[in-house]
C-alpha cells in the first residue's frame, strides 16, 4: 500500500496542533512526568516550535495519505536546532493506530528522507521514547543509530 506526503493545509493545522500537543503530553506522562508538568512542557515546546502559529521556516508538516486518498497519519520534518543547515530532524511522525503494521510508517519515513535530502539535508535525526519499541525497531531497520540513551530510576 503506497503512501504519499501531502503538505498539511492551513485548515487542518489547528486540529493537528492540538492532537500533537496532547499526544506529546501523554507520552511524557507515560515516562513518569506528572500530568501538570507534562502538559506545561508540551505547551511550551509546541509554542517554541510554532511561535507565529505556523511552522517555523524550513519546517514542513505533511499528511501521510494512503493509495485510497485517506489521511492515515502525519509527518513533521525540518532543520534541527543546531547551526548546521544540513542537519535535519523528524520532529514527529504518527500513523493512526488502526493503520499500523502495514508499512505505512516505513514508507512515510523514506519519503521524509527524500524530502529532507531534496532540501539539502545531509543527516536526519529523531528521538523516540524507550517504551515505543515498534517505532524503535522501525527506525533501526531504516539505518538509524542510537546516539544517546537517557535513563532514570524511580526511588520510593
Amino acid at each position: 500500500m503506497p503512501v504519499t506526503l501531502r503538505h498539511m493545509g492551513a485548515q487542518s493545522f489547528p486540529a493537528w496542533y492540538e492532537r500533537s500537543r496532547a499526544a506529546y503530553a501523554n507520552d511524557l506522562i507515560a515516562t513518569g512526568q506528572t500530568p501538570e508538568k507534562a502538559h506545561r512542557y508540551s505547551d511550551e515546546s509546541m509554542a517554541d516550535s510554532f511561535p507565529s502559529g505556523a511552522p517555523s521556516p524550513g519546517h514542513a508538516i505533511f499528511d501521510v495519505v494512503d493509495d485510497a486518498g485517506e489521511t492515515v497519519g502525519y509527518l513533521w520534518i525540518g532543520p534541527d536546532t543546531s547551526d548546521d543547515a544540513g542537519s535535519w530532524w523528524i520532529w514527529d511522525i504518527e500513523i493512526d493506530a488502526d493503520k499500523r503494521g502495514r508499512g505505512l510508517g516505513r514508507m512515510a519515513m523514506v519519503l521524509g528522507e527524500e524530502y529532507a535530502r531534496g532540501q539539502g539535508a545531509h543527516t536526519l535525526g529523531l528521538s523516540v521514547f524507550a517504551f515505543n519499541t515498534g517505532a524503535r525497531g522501525l527506525y533501526e531497520s531504516l539505518g538509524y543509530e542510537t546516539t544517546t540513551v537517557k535513563m532514570h530510576k524511580r526511588l520510593g
